[in-house]
């Protein structure tokens, strides 16, 4: 059998009742969906968890350790992967408290196709949008590492609306080494424009220097 693409879609299923993991599994690959089927919330736990999208479709009452539990644990080591919740005993203080939890859909068993479906492909498109911002915010930041000291102040200045001027008066150099100070920031960050840069450093959270 061949092994599927890590960087692929999975779908992990954790429920204890055979009978209902099965059918879930089976509706899942019917639809194309790469399934990872679990009987132990804890044997999906020690799991390390794949570098592509992912979603659970979680049992919300087992024994040991139920849904809310598991939660818990995920949200304990940040995993970030999107849960949709499956229950015989739906009510709405429950569903509340799952949604409190984390959970992005709360369905009760049996489980309508079509409804669990549409909540396994909102859950991928969502953790697709969200691993792309995590790969954005990590090559931002390499790139900010890049800088040297005096160009992060560089930085810092103009992002702050200080002219070449009142950046060189501001660091006690010449005008042309900070328009070339400038210029490599600008470079090195790849902004095409100073709000594109401003908006970069508002996601790392870099806060401008005002000139005194």
């Amino acid at each position: 059998m061949p092994v599927p693409d890590p960087s692929l879609p999975t779908i992990f299923v954790v429920d204890d009742d055979d009978a209902v993991r099965a059918s879930v599994v089976n509706l899942l690959e019917s639809d194309g969906h790469h399934v990872r089927p679990f009987a132990c919330a804890r044997t999906f736990l020690a799991l390390a968890l794949p570098q592509g999208p992912a979603c659970l479709v979680l049992d919300m009452h087992m024994p040991a350790l139920d849904g809310l539990n598991v939660v818990a644990e995920l949200a304990r080591v940040d995993a970030g992967i999107p849960v949709i919740f499956l229950t015989r005993f739906g009510s709405i203080p429950l569903s509340v408290q799952a949604m409190k939890a984390g959970a992005i859909e709360f369905l009760t068993k049996p489980v309508q196709p079509e409804q669990l479906l549409d909540a396994v492909r909102t859950a991928l498109d969502g953790d697709t949008a969200r691993l792309a911002q995590r790969r954005e915010l990590a090559d931002l930041r390499q790139r900010h590492a890049s800088l040297t000291p005096r160009e992060r102040e560089t930085m810092e200045l103009v992002i702050g609306g200080l002219l070449n001027k009142q950046v060189a008066d501001a660091m006690g150099i010449s005008e042309i080494m900070a328009k070339t100070h400038k210029r490599k920031v600008m470079e090195k960050m790849q902004a095409r424009s100073l709000p594109d840069l401003v908006r970069d450093c508002e996601r790392l959270q870099i806060m401008s220097t005002r000139h005194r």
